[in-house]
């Protein structure tokens, strides 16, 4: 469900350093959004610990009966109280966040609705267990929160007073619905995924606990593996028979999918867009492909052919991370001699992802801690090198173990993308209505993509082929995801894309196709739809300021507004930003 992955990102969104006192009107402001981080805290606890609740480490997922209504009416009484607020403010800023707020918990209650119209339910048990203890058991989580993972451990096992097996409540949520004509399936692709990811991330439990000398687990994990295998043995059974092969949502379903990640374009529209895109990069790639082959003295100059080739220089075992720190160096430099954006004082952290966290997040990621209560722990950039298959075998990615993509995947996940992007958030007193509630796909992924674009200019050839490559597969994601989901192309041709025209693995397309068809179908196309408002946004600004545009002053403002949708960003710019520099407002 989205609401799910939505909640597994706002866990993640965090910042890196102390922030200073926030303004008076954020403080009124994020008292209001406490009533929503409320209900989140009494439903999805470990989500909202990691977003920084504090006094609930030991509580765990609410899945006991009537779970989706009992939310439903917590989150409709939450709008009523924000809607009571909103008549009542008067300061323009407060009012927008009101309203974030009450759009963020209207668009959940309409997703239950729906997810509750069309589907029977499926959970995937193994990843949100291993989830909710990673969530605590972590180098920068403070040693005092670590031991309430054992009695999280203990609760999914139902070892607890009051806390039956997360694993039977989950197999009793879904009977309570077997029966119930007309319900779609869970996709066949989806379980079978599920379950082999399972081990991979059973077996990074144990370690955890080990490695932060939290004793007792052995018991309860032993009782836990028990019962998701008698879980996964009814899912077989049961569930498996009747699950569908068509991965296709219902289209109220996905449009509403699309516009929770911030794409307002009907599907169709946003992939003819897209394709008229991808072309146009391939034409740029193929420009700088021949550079780059003329360089080498090779005699192919097809970009395929010559990604192919650079791929063969990759980097093995302890070489990767240091050469990745090594790259991070190079980006800042490039940002302090072009004036690009404002760097942060400290470091960046950079790390290789477990067997575990590969199997949790097939895919690079920034892996920031906790937005509020933060005391100055860093963000993450994590890289998986190898990624699972249905058989429950690792394959390896090719597609960011070479030099000359280091440059524009560190761009996009450390600096100047996600990394300083959630570092914004907490150092300039973003409200948290705009760092959580107003979480939007397209503004955050759109944003990294932009980051990339920033820093091409100034790459070397081999460099800028690949950031070129990395836009392609956005603009394919762009049209891919819709097209599946609108039934104009299978999975097998958007995988022969994927690897034929945009030169990915066969692990890194598989993963992609995974991510369109169950994983998060309508989220792919926010990176490519939020980095063309952002570039829209950038020369309307420039036009406006008639010669005044100043690029780093735009990306510290863009920065300091937080994770807003576009159509705030843009007010924010043309009322703020724009005027303060002389330029022409009210655009």
């Amino acid at each position: 469900m989205y609401r799910m992955y939505r909640l597994f990102l706002i866990a993640w969104i965090a910042a890196t350093a102390s922030a200073a006192a926030p303004p008076a009107w954020v403080e009124r402001s994020n008292r209001n959004a406490k009533i929503l981080l409320d209900v989140q805290a009494r439903f999805a606890p470990e989500a909202a610990a990691r977003t920084g609740v504090e006094g609930i480490d030991r509580e765990v997922v609410d899945l006991k009966a009537r779970f989706l209504e009992r939310n439903r009416e917590a989150t409709r009484k939450a709008i009523g109280m924000l809607h009571e607020k909103l008549d009542a403010e008067t300061d323009v800023r407060v009012r927008q966040d009101l309203e974030i707020l009450i759009r963020a918990a209207e668009l959940d209650v309409k997703e239950s609705v729906l997810s509750e119209k069309y589907t029977l339910p499926y959970f995937d048990v193994t990843r949100f267990a291993f989830g909710g203890i990673r969530g605590l058991l972590d180098d920068q989580i403070a040693a005092d929160r670590r031991p309430a993972a054992l009695v999280r451990l203990r609760r999914y096992a139902g070892m607890e007073d009051g806390y039956a097996p997360l694993a039977k409540l989950a197999e009793e949520r879904i009977r309570e619905r077997l029966s119930q004509p007309g319900l779609l399936a869970p996709f066949k692709g989806e379980i079978e995924k599920s379950l082999a990811d399972s081990q991979f991330l059973l077996d990074g439990i144990e370690p955890l606990f080990r490695k932060f000398g939290v004793d007792g687990y052995e018991e309860p994990l032993a009782k836990l593996k028990t019962q998701i295998a008698a879980y996964h043995d009814f899912v077989r059974r049961e569930i498996l028979p009747k699950s569908r092969t068509d991965f296709r949502l219902p289209e109220e379903l996905y449009a509403l999918s699309l516009e929770q990640y911030g794409n307002d374009m009907p599907p169709a529209a946003l992939a003819q867009r897209a394709r008229g895109a991808f072309l146009e990069i391939q034409g740029q790639m193929q420009e700088i492909a021949g550079q780059v082959a003329r360089e080498r003295e090779w005699s192919f100059t097809g970009y395929r052919d010559v990604i192919r080739e650079l791929k063969k220089k990759q980097l093995v075992g302890d070489a990767i991370l240091p050469h990745y720190k090594q790259r991070l160096a190079q980006i800042e430099e490039i940002v302090r001699r072009e004036n690009l954006v404002t760097l942060p004082g400290r470091p960046a952290r950079i790390r290789i992802a477990s067997e575990a966290e590969s199997a949790a997040m097939p895919a690079p990621n920034m892996r920031p801690p906790r937005l509020l209560g933060n005391t100055g722990e860093s963000g993450e950039f994590v890289l998986p090198l190898n990624v699972p298959d249905t058989s429950g075998r690792m394959k390896s990615f090719d597609d960011f173990t070479f030099e000359a993509a280091s440059w524009t995947l560190t761009a996009h996940e450390a600096r100047p993308g996600h990394e300083m992007q959630f570092a914004s958030i907490v150092e300039r007193g973003v409200s948290t209505a705009r760092a959580v509630f107003a979480f939007n796909s397209t503004n955050v992924e759109g944003w990294g993509l932009y980051a990339e674009a920033v820093i091409k200019p100034f790459l070397p050839a081999e460099g800028q082929l690949i950031a070129l490559q990395h836009r392609l597969l956005r603009a394919a994601r762009a049209f891919l995801d819709p097209e599946l989901q609108l039934g104009r192309i299978t999975p097998e041709e958007a995988k022969r894309v994927l690897m034929e025209d945009v030169v990915m693995s066969d692990a890194m397309a598989t993963q992609e196709v995974e991510r369109y068809t169950f994983r998060a179908p309508g989220q792919a196309p926010s990176y490519y739809y939020g980095y063309t408002k952002l570039m829209e946004l950038r020369q309307e600004a420039e036009k406006a300021m008639a010669g005044k545009f100043d690029a780093k002053r735009f990306h510290d403002f863009v920065l300091a507004q937080g994770l807003v949708p576009p159509s705030l960003l843009r007010a924010a710019v043309f009322e703020e930003f724009v005027p303060q520099a002389g330029g022409a407002a009210g655009r």
